[in-house]
């Protein structure tokens, strides 16, 4: 609350003890050998990369991100944790980075850079060759591994990790090539123990699903992202879940909850419409409650005539377009609806929730994209 008793325009709550919670379950999920990587990426999936990285460190053995920018802030964060970049590195963002910063290598052109930048600065970060079993995004070929590792040699950088990433692992309930996938890993593996004579010390194929469903990909790091913040990655997996094991056993907590307030009260009389587009229309005599929250911060403009929010425990519909920075919602059946008034837009209140899947499945999108498209202008505030 501000001094006037009003709160923030919008704000973001953290809950430090649903991360733990959920860092802690997959803990006791993967094999007791298998280092646990909280993957912080896209400031932090969106719940804020400040708020989380000194939280997922206490819990979590590494620390995961896309890239160089990310990893130079964590630092300046004071964060000690081992960081595992994931992303390219373009030759240019290259500067600033410790002996402790792990990097996945996807191409030659960047061994090359990485041998420049070790000769140049005195500093060799330690390689995770990325291997493109089928996803057929970034990583070498299974032929190409070995020339990879010959290449890291010359250029005097360590092969420390080879890891790889599943293709289609969330989105279906036939792993049938995943399956593929982790039989070509495992040869991949063989073929980099052999080129480097020794076997690389992190291995690593697991995301949050897989670290779910297949403890065989726990290897020896696991790169767990969307359920430590407390979500199933997609409602396939959830149902795999639950035909192995039954519903019990597994809790995951959300880990963001949204809010905004009621920034005005608009009266409706029956017949005028609302918004641009003039794309809703009174029926009754309404009282709208206006909001200070929009597209611009990752509320959807496609929202608008579909989703609902939570008004002193009750739900309420969004109606007309969602604006840039402003959205309405009929609060006639709400009473007692008052300017300052606590909204919920992701989280629970008076025993009902708005889920961020919810909201995820409105605007024909995942529940990574909705919460990685918050904006982080909002203020985020822990809270135990």
């Amino acid at each position: 609350m501000d001094r006037d008793g009003v709160g923030l325009a919008q704000r973001i709550d953290i809950s430090a003890a649903a991360l733990e919670h959920n860092l802690r379950l997959f803990r006791d999920l993967l094999d007791r050998g298998t280092l646990l990587a909280a993957v912080v990426k896209a400031n932090a999936y969106g719940h804020g990369m400040e708020q989380i990285a000194p939280l997922a460190e206490k819990t979590a053995d590494w620390l995961a991100v896309h890239s160089a920018t990310e990893a130079r802030r964590i630092r300046e964060m004071g964060v000690k944790a081992p960081l595992l970049v994931m992303g390219y590195i373009s030759e240019q963002d290259l500067h600033d980075l410790d002996a402790d910063i792990h990097v996945f290598v996807s191409t030659e052109e960047v061994l090359r850079s990485l041998g420049e930048y070790r000769r140049e600065r005195g500093v060799s970060l330690p390689v995770h060759l990325k291997v493109d079993t089928g996803a057929k995004r970034q990583g070498f070929s299974a032929d190409e591994v070995r020339r990879a590792c010959e290449l890291a040699g010359s250029e005097g950088l360590e092969v420390v990790g080879v890891a790889t990433h599943f293709a289609n692992i969330e989105d279906t309930l036939n792993h049938e090539f995943a399956r593929h996938q982790l039989d070509l890993f495992h040869d991949v593996v063989d073929t980099t123990r052999r080129a480097l004579n020794s076997r690389p010390p992190y291995i690593h194929a697991a995301c949050s699903a897989a670290a779910l469903l297949f403890p065989e990909t726990d290897f020896t790091l696991a790169r767990v992202g969307i359920s430590m913040y407390g979500h199933w990655p997609s409602r396939e997996t959830e149902l795999t879940w639950i035909l192995d094991h039954g519903r019990d056993g597994l809790r995951l907590e959300p880990v963001l909850s949204w809010h905004t307030v009621v920034g005005q009260i608009q009266r409706v009389e029956k017949g005028e419409t609302v918004g641009y587009g003039r794309t809703w229309t009174a029926l009754r005599t309404t009282r709208l409650a206006v909001l200070p929250v929009g597209y611009a911060d990752g509320y959807g403009r496609c929202l608008g005539n579909r989703s609902r929010v939570i008004i002193r425990g009750r739900f309420a519909p969004v109606v007309g377009r969602v604006c840039m920075n402003v959205s309405m919602v009929d609060v006639t059946d709400v009473p007692d609806v008052r300017v300052g008034d606590d909204v919920v837009l992701i989280g629970r209140q008076g025993g009902i929730e708005v889920a961020v899947e919810e909201l995820a499945e409105l605007s024909d999108t995942i529940n990574y994209e909705f919460l990685a498209r918050l904006s982080p202008d909002i203020p985020r505030t822990v809270a135990d």
